[in-house]
């Protein structure tokens, strides 16, 4: 068997025991939590980060996004770039669930793991292809009293990432929160604040929450949504099965739907300057393992109430340069090329991987 059909074998069996694994450690902490003494702190989850540091991360290109045909460059929409397989002897760095960039380069990065950490640094490019990583720092999310959120049972599940100005709103998916941090005030030493969201946001399901954030830019004027956080359920179901967005704040809040097609889950989403929104979504088979698509919706056809659906721009299968993609940012180069970004949430396991993939969106 070779090394990359070796790797797509237990990849395959990987993500099927993601949901399994996540339970057993939520068990773990749980038993642990109620054999504590009153006054001791709930068990932190175990690859939580406590104080910032800076921490090393090594980068191995990936010169092809397809092995098997390493002459393709385009897939749908998009034309393979660059890629980078991440790693970093620090325990407390993976399980990326979120991205987004802090400039307008594609430089500056803030993205955060499934179990509290915020991760900042910049990407490095020669010849416009990623090179590495510098200046990467690890940082808990703190809580309005300035303490790790992973202190307080269950909020540690940060999947979900959108950015407006310095303000960074967070959504956890287990409690169904989100939280707002402004890093005019201290960076990632920010604290954060719990905002007041819909009671459906709240039940929606355990682990299959808000999986999706995006802030509509108030300077959007030609948008209706302009200054408003969309927010977007990874499993969470309306009556016909489609599955669930929120449009929080602005000038239309409401509940709207999105067609769910294919058995495919919402795992995160952006938003072009030319008003296209782009939902990144992941399923997982016994027959075909991993795989991953991403849709065009028009912002324009959301509203509450809504249905909205779009065609597929990209799919990519384990035979492809993928793992357990969970986050998707752009940004637009000096030259005008609109550049997507993609970070793989690796769930701390050795069998996975940190990937972050850039394409180039053609029109």
């Amino acid at each position: 068997m070779s090394t990359h059909s070796s790797r797509r074998f237990f990849l395959g069996h990987a993500a099927a025991g993601f949901s399994t694994l996540a339970l057993s450690r939520l068990a773990q902490a749980q038993s642990t939590a109620k054999q504590a003494q009153p006054e001791q702190r709930p068990t932190q989850p175990e690859h939580a980060v406590t104080e910032p540091v800076g921490i090393e991360v090594n980068a191995r290109p990936i010169p092809d996004f397809e092995p098997r045909d390493r002459a393709r460059t385009r897939f749908g929409r998009l034309a393979y770039r660059s890629g980078l397989v991440l790693t970093s002897p620090h325990r407390g760095f993976g399980g990326l669930s979120a991205f987004r960039f802090l400039d307008d380069k594609g430089e500056r990065f803030l993205s955060l793991s499934d179990q509290g950490t915020w991760f900042t640094g910049s990407i490095r490019y020669s010849g416009g292809k990623m090179a590495g990583l510098d200046d990467v720092e690890a940082a808990p999310m703190l809580n309005s009293e300035g303490r790790p959120i992973t202190e307080k049972r269950l909020w540690y599940d940060t999947e979900s990432l959108a950015r407006d100005g310095s303000l960074v709103y967070v959504g956890l998916e287990r409690v169904n929160q989100i939280m707002g941090f402004d890093l005019a005030k201290g960076g990632t030493r920010a604290r954060g604040e719990v905002l007041p969201t819909p009671q459906a946001i709240r039940k929606l399901p355990y682990n299959k929450g808000l999986e999706a954030l995006v802030f509509v830019p108030r300077d959007m004027k030609a948008q209706p949504l302009a200054g408003t956080l969309i927010a977007m359920s990874e499993g969470g179901f309306d009556a016909d099965g489609n599955l669930i967005g929120f449009l929080l704040g602005g000038p239309s809040p409401g509940q709207f739907s999105i067609r769910r097609t294919d058995k495919q889950f919402i795992s995160d989403a952006v938003l072009l300057p030319s008003g296209e929104l782009l939902i990144l979504e992941r399923k997982f088979s016994w027959f075909t393992g991993i795989n991953i698509r991403i849709r065009s919706l028009p912002l324009k056809a959301i509203a509450p109430g809504a249905l909205v659906d779009g065609p597929v721009v990209f799919e990519a299968d384990l035979g492809h340069e993928i793992d357990n993609m969970e986050g998707i940012d752009v940004h637009v180069t000096g030259d005008g090329e609109t550049v997507l970004t993609m970070v793989s949430d690796d769930n701390f396991s050795m069998l996975q991987r940190t990937l972050l993939l850039q394409f180039t969106l053609v029109e």
